[in-house]
């Protein structure tokens, strides 16, 4: 027995009222998406508030867990679902539907089949205990919700004797139907990442890194709902083409909860060079810094993007207080996103563990950031003199900018 549908739930998406429609599409085209990498003939349609996967054709030979793993990947989507699908019929065959799906799902035999209940609890088979909750969205239905639940009840429990038993309040499987224009009944729900769908609330350049915070933070904003693209700052020789990989690497697995990301790839060498010359060293991160959110703000403005997105946490480093975080903030116009700015360096850890991509940003290629960086870096700038050393560089920057921003190498991420 295969079931060959996909039940999606989602969240916040039900609470937006007449707009809920659009925020529907939105979410089916972005789980249309996740399937295209996924082997199988797939349908998604929205009926009633569900999306549903249906795998067309006759052949069995998808893999659900591939399935479930891709559409773990959709932002929006709070539920992942495999269902029984069958038609409306009288309760007596739903609760027969339902013995088939515990069945198959849970390894159970039903009472009366060739292997008996006696050699399955000489095996020593825990006893499981269970709930049924039925949702009757179709009000023609002729029983009524706790009907049904009844119903169901009785049917498992002389299906499974010795093997299951009713507990309303902390059962080991609940048992869902949906009585809708068809028949839905399933028990196992895989968690999906929440938030919204990529695209509904625009546009935003991310500046990554090869470290640990950068990817995190351009996962949380793309999760609520904003499409991304990505400025690296590369500076060769100081770094290799192993680190700008890495960068490469860290915004495919971005890519795969964010959807398509275009990679601007910036030569920073002569720009940090003739910071490095030319001012104080203990301001070179802040300066350098400042010109990075300069260059990513004339790419976003390139791809429509509203805002700059970083990994930045109050107190990290010393180019992270919030007296180096205002003189960073001072040389870009458009607004700056730090989804992390209250997190501990543990927390965001464990959540790059989460979504994959520790392992490749604890790789050790180092970007221009840590090669540059000051022995003693000043921890409590001033916007005025650090303007002022900036005015060191007004001969030859604006030439500088110019030809990084021409010369950087655009990479698609799919």
């Amino acid at each position: 027995m295969v079931f060959r549908t996909f039940l999606l739930k989602y969240g916040e998406i039900g609470i937006k009222g007449k707009n809920r429609g659009q925020f529907e599409d939105a979410l089916a085209a972005q789980v249309r998406h996740a399937l295209e990498k996924v082997e199988g003939d797939f349908e998604v349609t929205k009926e009633q508030g569900r999306i549903y996967v249906n795998v067309l054709g006759e052949d069995d030979s998808f893999d659900a867990d591939e399935v479930t793993a891709a559409l773990q990947k959709v932002f929006g989507l709070v539920g992942i679902c495999q269902v029984l699908k069958a038609p409306v019929a009288d309760p007596e065959q739903i609760a027969e539907d339902a013995i088939r799906y515990i069945s198959k799902t849970y390894g159970l035999t039903p009472a009366g089949a060739e292997e008996s209940t006696a050699m399955e609890a000489s095996a020593g088979q825990e006893v499981l205990t269970f709930k049924v909750h039925t949702r009757r969205a179709n009000k023609q239905y002729p029983m009524n919700s706790m009907e049904v639940d009844a119903l169901v009840g009785e049917q498992l429990l002389a299906a499974y004797p010795g093997k299951m038993k009713v507990d309303v309040h902390q059962p080991d499987i609940m048992v869902y139907i949906e009585i809708r224009e068809e028949v839905f009944i399933y028990s196992k729900i895989v968690p999906g990442p929440g938030g919204m769908p990529v695209g509904t609330n625009g546009r935003a350049q991310l500046l990554l890194s090869g470290g640990i915070d950068s990817p995190v933070a351009g996962w949380m904003i793309a999760k609520r709902g904003v499409a991304l693209d990505a400025t690296y700052f590369h500076a060769p020789p100081y770094t290799s083409e192993r680190a700008k990989q890495k960068v490469v690497d860290l915004a495919k697995l971005v890519a795969q909860y964010a959807g398509p990301i275009r990679l601007h790839v910036v030569n920073f060498t002569d720009i940090q060079l003739a910071i490095y010359d030319r001012c104080p060293h203990d301001e070179l991160t802040i300066i350098m810094r400042r010109y990075m959110m300069k260059i990513a703000e004339q790419f976003a403005a390139k791809d429509g993007s509203m805002g700059l997105i970083t990994g930045e946490s109050i107190g990290q480093v010393a180019s992270q207080t919030i007296q180096s975080l205002v003189c960073t903030d001072d040389a870009a116009s458009m607004p700056v996103f730090r989804p992390l700015i209250g997190f501990d360096k543990q927390d965001i850890i464990d959540l790059s563990l989460k979504i994959g991509t520790y392992d490749t940003s604890i790789q050790p290629f180092e970007d221009c950031c840590t090669i540059f960086v000051a022995k003693h870096p000043v921890t409590k700038p001033r916007l005025d003199i650090i303007k002022r050393s900036e005015e060191k560089l007004k001969d030859i920057i604006e030439a500088l900018v110019e030809k990084a921003v021409e010369e950087a190498e655009t990479i698609r991420i799919s």
